[in-house]
C-alpha cells in the first residue's frame, strides 16, 4: 500500500520543504507557488487520478461480459498518467487493474509482455497492447 503512495508523498515533502525555505527567507507569499505546484504533482502521480481499480480476475470476468478493455497500470507511471489524462471521461468505460495491488494483474502483464511489467498494458478483445496510443484506446468500442 505504501509503495503506491511513495512518489506522491515525496512530491508533497519537496513542496513543503520549498515552502518552508521561502518562509524562512521572509517570503511567505512566495511559498504558496511551489507548494501548490508540488501538491498538483503529488495528486497527478497518486492513485487518486485513476478510476477505482479492481482485481485482474474480476476485470477479466467483467470484460468478457461487457466487452470493455482492461487497462493494467501502476501509480507513478508517467505513461499510465498520460493515458489516463488523454482518455478523459472515456477512462471510466474501461476496467482498471493496479498491478501493484493485484499480483494476478502483475502476472497477466508479465505474460503479455514477455516477463516485464510494462504498463500501461491494455487488453482489447483478449489481445494485449503495450503502451498503446491513447487516441487508439479511446476509439476502441466495447465489443
Amino acid at each position: 500500500m505504501l509503495r503506491r503512495w511513495t512518489l506522491p508523498i515525496f512530491f508533497l515533502a519537496l513542496g513543503l520543504a520549498a515552502a518552508a525555505r521561502q518562509t524562512a527567507q521572509g517570503s511567505p507569499g512566495a511559498a504558496v507557488a511551489p507548494l501548490l505546484l508540488f501538491l498538483l504533482g503529488a495528486v497527478l502521480l497518486s492513485p487518486l487520478m485513476f478510476p477505482k481499480s479492481i482485481g485482474a480476475a474480476e476485470a477479466l470476468r467483467r470484460s468478457e461480459a461487457d466487452g470493455r478493455p482492461i487497462v493494467y497500470w501502476r501509480p507513478g507511471c508517467r505513461f499510465c498518467l498520460r493515458l489516463r489524462i488523454r482518455l478523459g471521461r472515456h477512462a471510466y468505460r474501461m476496467h482498471w487493474v493496479d498491478i501493484w495491488r493485484d499480483p494476478e494483474g502483475a502476472a497477466a502483464v508479465r505474460a503479455a509482455t514477455g516477463g516485464d511489467e510494462t504498463v500501461p498494458t491494455v487488453v482489447v478483445a483478449g489481445k494485449p497492447h503495450v503502451n498503446p496510443d491513447p487516441q487508439w484506446v479511446r476509439a476502441q468500442p466495447p465489443s
